[in-house]
């Protein structure tokens, strides 16, 4: 425990540069007493850790020292290996630095280290079924401004307009095989749809990150505001049986809404609950997916515009059935 705590110490020092006490501490779960003392051992073990004090002091190595990769672990070198997907890599334009880090990865593990092997037993595919990555030419051009901090200035399509902007790239998300750029416009942080993206040119000049942004956690935050918007009312329905193990269909956040509120089934087996319906035609879409294994109780206008979606269908379908009789 101890020596795995030294090279994590080690490591964040090197990685990141100077650190607080209280900074180390949290980032290793440990007391600031542990981190003094740890300090003191890796001093004591030729490390050379130098302490600034005063406000804005810390610890760091000393210029130009460097460890080399050793202390990995079987374990944590083949959790390395699931790190590189290769397809994102590649619509990021880094293949072949990616296969070239990773052979140098693979030449600097300790001998009788087979991480390779995770490789050849897992795949990770980050595309949702029946669905396709989007190709986005852009994308190289807009991952190197997000990664070398410069201004951008894209055109971006909005229905069938497209607007200009000027944002400043913070970071990219993939998300199901789709793209996204999450960037600052003036003051407030705005999502953009990678494949929307018709045109881009980066800029020379730069910016300054927001010290405080964390790109995960805004990713985070902003997708579940952004699912749960959606959701503009709620409707009582009934469910059948074979409805209710059909209900992750519409999502998470009915699911759970089906767990809170259903009551005692009925006779036939049916549950009534309350769920969040998404607004416009989309929602009854949605709906319409559980076919007639859901039932619409409240509110009266959803359900008038349920029935009316379903007499459009049954017109249609009859329309077709006349035609397909003339033919016989």
């Amino acid at each position: 425990m101890l020596a795995s705590r030294l090279l994590s110490t080690l490591m964040l020092l090197q990685s990141r540069g100077r650190m607080s006490a209280p900074d180390l501490a949290k980032e290793l779960e440990v007391s600031i007493r542990t981190v003094y003392r740890d300090i003191d051992q890796l001093s004591a073990a030729g490390i050379p850790v130098t302490a600034d004090r005063g406000r804005d002091g810390g610890f760091q190595l000393l210029n130009g020292f460097r460890t080399q990769l050793t202390g990995l672990t079987q374990a944590e070198a083949e959790a390395l290996m699931l790190a590189g997907l290769p397809g994102p890599a590649a619509e990021l334009g880094l293949a072949d630095r990616m296969s070239s880090a990773r052979l140098k990865f693979m030449a600097a593990l300790p001998a009788g280290m087979r991480a390779e092997r995770v490789a050849a037993r897992f795949h990770l595919d980050v595309t949702g079924w029946f669905r396709t990555t989007e190709p986005v030419a852009l994308l190289p051009t807009v991952a190197r401004a997000v990664w070398d901090e410069r201004y951008l200035k894209i055109r971006y399509r909005q229905g069938r307009d497209s607007n200009e902007v000027r944002v400043a790239p913070l970071g990219l998300v993939l998300k199901a095989g789709v793209w996204y750029l999450v960037a600052q416009k003036g003051s407030a942080y705005r999502t953009y749809r990678a494949s929307n993206i018709l045109a881009v040119e980066s800029s020379d000049e730069s910016f300054i990150r927001p010290a405080d942004f964390d790109l995960a956690s805004y990713w985070r935050r902003s997708s579940r505001e952004y699912e749960l918007g959606n959701y503009r009312g709620s409707a009582v329905v009934r469910l059948s049986p074979r409805g209710r193990s059909l209900i992750s269909l519409l999502g998470p956040y009915v699911e759970a809404a089906v767990v809170k509120t259903a009551g005692q089934p009925d006779k036939e087996g049916w549950l009534r609950c309350t769920i969040p319906v998404e607004s416009g035609d989309f929602g009854i879409r949605e709906l319409l997916r559980l076919g007639d294994d859901l039932e619409i109780l409240a509110p009266a206008p959803l359900r008038i515009q349920v029935r009316q979606t379903l007499r459009r269908m049954l017109r249609r379908y009859s329309a077709l059935a006349l035609k397909g009789s003339d033919h016989r």
